[in-house]
C-alpha cells in the first residue's frame, strides 16, 4: 500500500502522531510516500525505514495531518484522481477532518484497512491567466488592503443580477459553506446538495443578499471600480488581481475530490460537534 502524507506547517506539533503513522505504516507493510518539502520538514531521508519520496508513484491514499488549510491542499492535489484523503485534524476547527488526535491510532488503521465512507465533494472552476483552478471551498473577492471598498456585480449567464459596493464576495461550495460564508451570514449547505451560494463581506448596502446558484449556472463576477483593483483567493491563497473592469467566470463542478469519513459521521453530525447546536 502507497500513502501520501501531507502535514501542516508547524512539525513538532504532529513529530509524535507521524512517528505513530510510520509505525503503524510499518506494520501494516505499507510505504509513506512524503514530497521533499515534507522529507525537509521532518528531517527524514530515503534511507528512512517505510518512507520514500513522491516520484512518479500514484498512492492508493493521502493521510493528512493537519488543518483545514492542509486538508484542502491535500483535496486540491489529487482532485479527479479518485484517491481518497483522510485527515486527522491538528488545526482549529477541522471540519473536513476525519478523525480528532484523540482517535489518532484507532482512525489510522482504519484508514489503511479501507474502514471509512467515501464522500464526494464538488468544487469551483476558475480559468486565471489560462490556468484552471479548482477551489474546494470557495473563490472569493477582497478588496485590497488600503484602497476603497470593492465595486463587484455577479451575473449568472447574460442576466446581472446585483453590483454591491462591499469589502468582497465569496463564491462557496457546500463544503466550504460553513467557512468564510457562514461568517457572512451565508446559509450552511449541507453535503450533497447540488448547487452553490453567493456571499458578500461587509456590504455597503441595505438590500445586499445571498444567493444560491443552481449547479449548471455559470457564474460571472465583475470589478466595477474604475481604478480599484480586486484581490481574488482560491480557497484562501490569492490567485490574482481582478483589474477594474475586468471579470471571471465561474462555473461549479461536481465529483471533483474524495473525502475520507467514518460510518456515521454524517455533515449534520460533523456540523454539531464542530459548531456546537444550532441556536434560533
Amino acid at each position: 500500500m502507497e500513502i501520501a502524507v501531507l502535514t501542516h506547517r508547524r512539525p513538532e506539533q504532529v513529530a509524535g502522531a507521524l512517528g505513530t503513522l510510520r509505525r503503524l505504516a510499518g506494520e501494516a507493510g505499507a510505504t509513506l510516500r512524503l514530497d521533499p518539502e515534507e522529507m525537509s520538514k521532518h528531517g527524514l531521508s530515503p534511507d528512512d525505514p517505510g518512507v520514500a519520496p513522491n516520484g512518479e508513484v500514484r498512492p492508493d491514499l493521502c493521510v493528512v495531518l493537519g488543518g483545514d488549510g492542509t486538508i484542502l491542499t491535500a483535496l486540491r492535489r489529487y482532485s479527479r484522481t479518485g484517491i481518497p484523503v483522510f485527515a486527522v485534524n491538528f488545526g482549529e476547527v477541522g471540519f473536513l477532518a476525519t478523525v480528532d488526535p484523540d482517535e489518532l491510532e484507532d482512525g489510522l488503521r482504519r484508514a489503511m484497512t479501507g474502514e471509512f465512507d467515501r464522500m464526494e465533494l464538488p468544487a469551483i472552476l476558475v480559468r486565471i491567466d489560462g490556468e484552471e483552478h479548482r477551489a474546494i471551498n470557495d473563490v472569493s473577492f477582497h478588496r485590497k488592503a488600503g484602497f476603497r471598498v470593492a465595486d463587484l456585480a455577479y451575473a449568472i449567464g447574460a442576466d446581472e443580477i446585483g453590483r454591491v459596493r462591499c469589502d468582497g464576495l465569496v463564491v462557496s461550495t457546500p463544503a466550504g459553506s460553513t467557512g468564510y460564508n457562514l461568517a457572512n451570514g451565508g446559509p450552511v449547505m449541507a453535503w450533497g446538495v447540488e448547487g452553490w451560494v453567493v456571499s458578500f463581506i461587509a456590504p455597503h448596502s441595505l438590500t445586499a443578499r445571498t444567493l444560491v446558484v443552481a449547479p449548471h449556472d455559470v457564474l460571472t463576477v465583475s470589478n466595477r471600480s474604475r481604478e480599484e483593483p480586486a484581490d481574488v483567493t482560491v480557497d484562501g491563497r490569492v490567485a490574482c488581481e481582478l483589474e477594474p473592469g475586468a471579470a471571471l467566470e465561474l462555473r461549479f463542478v461536481d465529483c471533483q475530490a474524495v473525502l475520507a469519513q467514518l460510518a456515521g459521521a454524517t455533515f449534520y453530525h460533523r456540523l454539531r460537534e464542530k459548531f456546537g447546536r444550532l441556536a434560533f
